[in-house]
C-alpha cells in the first residue's frame, strides 16, 4: 500500500543511493530535487508501507531523508517516488475513536479509513498574531487541587512533570474525560515514545471508561525509528488544528511524553552529521520546540488546551530541554512520588506546582487568597515534618500543633476518587466545582474540621460530603 499526499500532480521517481539505518540518501536525475519535508514513498516489494522525509540537500542530485518506518530489509537501488508534498493523514470524524501511527496509518486493527476522509498535511505555519484569541478562561477539570493550586487556562498549555507510577495516565483520562462530559471537545492523545505496554494498556483503559469515542491516539512507539518518534506530535497538533479550524470545537490535546520528542530530535541531529550543544542536545533545540509550540493556540474563540507529560533528566530542572519546554508554558503540575507513596491521589505537589493564572486579576481575589493560605500552612507543615519525627508532634507549640492538624486535613481533602478509576476502587468518582474546593478549604483553614477524624477528609468530594462521613463515624463511636 502505498502513501501519498493530497493535490500533488507532480510525480518524481529516485534511486536509493546509500542507507545508514533510519538515514537514507536518494538520487533523481536531472537535479529537480524535492523539497525538505517532502515525503517519500518507497516503492518496494514488501506489504507494509515504508515513508521517508527530506530533511537535506546533499549535492544536486542527492537529497538526505529520515525513515518513518523500520528500514529492516531495505536496499540501495530500491525505486522512491517522491508525493510532491509533505505527509499527510486523515482528519474529521473519522479518526475518532482509532489509533494511528505518525503516517495516519490504523494502528488498531480497525477498519480502513473511507476514500473520501480528509486528509491534511502534518507541517504549518502558526497563526498569525493578529487571528490568536487570548483567552482568560478557566479549563476547570473538576479536580480540587489542579483547580485551586494550579489553574489551568482554556487555550493555555500546562508541563505536568512526573515519573512511572504516580498515576500520571489516571490523571490524564481524567482530564480527558472533563473535556468530552463538560465542553463537548474532542481529546488528541500523543504517545510520543511511549512503551507498547503502555499504549495497549491505555487503548484498553479508555475503552473500558468509555472516553474513547471522543479521543484520537496516536503512537510513535519507543521501538519505532527516531523520525516517527519526531514527528508524532505533529501529526496529533495536525489534527488537532484541524477540529480547530475546521469544525470550532474545543481540543484537549495531550502529548505524553515531550521529552521524548527532543530526544528523538536529538537522535536525528546526530544521524544528519550536526555537531552537538549544550549537554548533547541538538543546535537546533529551541527551534524545534518553538515550532511545536507556537501552533498550540486559540483561533476565533476556539481553543486547543495542551497538557504535555515532560521528563526531568535526573530532577535537574535546568537541563536544556526542560528549560525550553517550560519557557512556553502557562502552568506546571508536579507529581510526586513521595505523595504517591502516602496513598495521596492525585499525587499533586501543592507547593512545586504553579500557574501564571493564580493571580486575582485572574481567577478573583477569594480564590488568589485561599490558595495562598493552603500554601503557606503546607509550607509550614513541611519546614515541621523534620522536628515530627525526631521529636514528635507534642514537643511543637499550641500554634505549631493547630497548623499541622489543618495541614494533614488539607492534604486530604484535597484528593478525590476519580470516575475513571471507579472500577478498580470502588469509589464513585468525584468531579468537583471550584466554588466547592474554595468552600471547603476554607472550612478546614478557619477551624471547622479541627475535631474531625482525619479520614473523614479522605477520598471524598466536597466538604459537606465530609460532614456526612464525620457524622457516621461518630454515630458508630457512640455506637
Amino acid at each position: 500500500m502505498r502513501l501519498r499526499a493530497v493535490g500533488v500532480q507532480d510525480m518524481r521517481t529516485g534511486i536509493i543511493v546509500s542507507v545508514r539505518g533510519p538515514v537514507v540518501d536518494v538520487r533523481f536525475e536531472g537535479g529537480d530535487l524535492p523539497p525538505v519535508n517532502t515525503a517519500l514513498n518507497v516503492l518496494w516489494d514488501r506489504g507494509e508501507p515504508l515513508m521517508l522525509e527530506v530533511h537535506g540537500h546533499l549535492d544536486a542530485e542527492v537529497v538526505r531523508c529520515i525513515s518513518l518506518h523500520a528500514t529492516a530489509g531495505l536496499a540501495r537501488g530500491t525505486a522512491v517516488e517522491a508525493t510532491g508534498g509533505p505527509v499527510t493523514v486523515p482528519v474529521g470524524e473519522a479518526v475518532l475513536g482509532r489509533l494511528i501511527d505518525v503516517t495516519g496509518q490504523a494502528g488498531d486493527h480497525g477498519a480502513p479509513f473511507p476514500p473520501a476522509t480528509p486528509r491534511r498535511g502534518i507541517h504549518a505555519r502558526p497563526p498569525r498574531l493578529e487571528d490568536e484569541t487570548a483567552s482568560t478562561d478557566i479549563f476547570q477539570t473538576g479536580i480540587k487541587i489542579i483547580d485551586l493550586l494550579s489553574p489551568l487556562a482554556q487555550g493555555g498549555k500546562a508541563a505536568m512533570f512526573g515519573g512511572a507510577g504516580v498515576g500520571k495516565t489516571v490523571l490524564v483520562m481524567e482530564l480527558i474525560r472533563a473535556m468530552v462530559e463538560k465542553y463537548k471537545g474532542i481529546s488528541v492523545f500523543a504517545g510520543v515514545g511511549e512503551r507498547s505496554r503502555e499504549g495497549h494498556e491505555l487503548l484498553k483503559d479508555m475503552r473500558e471508561s468509555g472516553v474513547l469515542e471522543r479521543t484520537v491516539l496516536v503512537y510513535g512507539q519507543m521501538n519505532e525509528p527516531p523520525g516517527a518518534r519526531w514527528r508524532v506530535p505533529l501529526t496529533a497538533l495536525t489534527i488537532a488544528e484541524y477540529f480547530r479550524d475546521t469544525r470550532h470545537q474545543n481540543v484537549l490535546l495531550l502529548m505524553d511524553n515531550i521529552f521524548r520528542f527532543v530526544q528523538a530530535g536529538s537522535e536525528i541531529s546526530s544521524l544528519l552529521g550536526r555537531l552537538p550543544s549544550r549537554v548533547g542536545y541538538q543546535p537546533t533545540l529551541a527551534t524545534e520546540v518553538a515550532e511545536l509550540e507556537e501552533r498550540i493556540a486559540s483561533v476565533s474563540g476556539t481553543a486547543v488546551t495542551s497538557i504535555q507529560a515532560v521528563y526531568v533528566p535526573a530532577d535537574d530542572f535546568t537541563d536544556p530541554a526542560v528549560t525550553a519546554i517550560s519557557a512556553h508554558m502557562d502552568s506546571q503540575i508536579v507529581l510526586s512520588r513521595s505523595l504517591a507513596a502516602q496513598g495521596f491521589y492525585p499525587a499533586v505537589d501543592p507547593l512545586a506546582s504553579n500557574s501564571i493564572l493564580l493571580d486575582p486579576l485572574m481567577v478573583g481575589e477569594e480564590h488568589y487568597r485561599i490558595a495562598e493560605q493552603v500554601r503557606e500552612v503546607l509550607a509550614r507543615f513541611k519546614d515541621l515534618e523534620d522536628i515530627i519525627s525526631l521529636l514528635g508532634v507534642e514537643e511543637l507549640s499550641a500554634a505549631d500543633r493547630k497548623v499541622v492538624a489543618r495541614a494533614r486535613r488539607l492534604q486530604r481533602f484535597l484528593t478525590q476518587p476519580f470516575m475513571v478509576t471507579e472500577a478498580f476502587t470502588g469509589m464513585a468518582g468525584r468531579n468537583v466545582p471550584v466554588v466547592e474546593t474554595l468552600k471547603g478549604c476554607r472550612a478546614i483553614l478557619d477551624g471547622e474540621a479541627d475535631d474531625w477524624a482525619e479520614s473523614s477528609l479522605y477520598m471524598v468530594g466536597t466538604i459537606d460530603e465530609a460532614r456526612q462521613k464525620e457524622g457516621k463515624v461518630r454515630q458508630e463511636v457512640r455506637a
